[in-house]
């Protein structure tokens, strides 16, 4: 039976509504990221990053806005794709 994909609504900067798969998730340094996949441009294959943090119940996904963070994340997960 196949896993059923989870999809992931985000809102970008201009309002519009994004659907995303969710990929994987990965820990850096104690924070959880999610590889996500563009569900609309299906020609793409570039993943995005993001941050995910715990509201309660409830998974919020951020862009991540420090540089720093986000290349060290991006080396993290070039790492795992050199591995496979």
């Amino acid at each position: 039976m196949a896993e059923e994909d989870q999809i992931i609504e985000t809102v970008d900067e201009n309002g519009n509504v994004v659907k995303f798969e969710l990929f994987d998730i990965v820990e850096v340094e104690e924070q959880e990221y999610a590889l996500l996949l563009p569900v609309d441009d299906e020609e793409s294959d570039e993943v995005v990053i993001m941050k995910i943090t715990n509201d309660g119940e409830e998974y919020i996904f951020e862009t991540i806005d420090d540089d720093d963070e986000f290349e060290k994340v991006a080396k993290y997960v070039e790492s795992l794709e050199e591995e496979e």
